[in-house]
């Protein structure tokens, strides 16, 4: 019985602990996106150059 004194206040005060964790990774922004990161490893950071279209007038004077 004298194992209940100890084990109460100390499961109140891991409760009181375990809520106040919860409540400061709410309002850091720990919780805004869940799946943006995951996306973000699938795309390319650059896309491919695209090639550049010369004038008329600069392939005429390299034929």
């Amino acid at each position: 019985m004298e194992s209940v004194y100890l084990l109460i206040p100390v499961s109140v005060i891991l409760v009181f602990g375990i809520a106040l964790a919860f409540w400061w990774s709410v309002r850091s922004g720990q919780f805004d996106d869940l799946e943006g990161p995951g996306f973000r490893i699938l795309m390319d950071d650059n896309p491919p150059p695209t090639p550049v279209e010369q004038p008329e007038s600069d392939k005429a004077e390299k034929v």
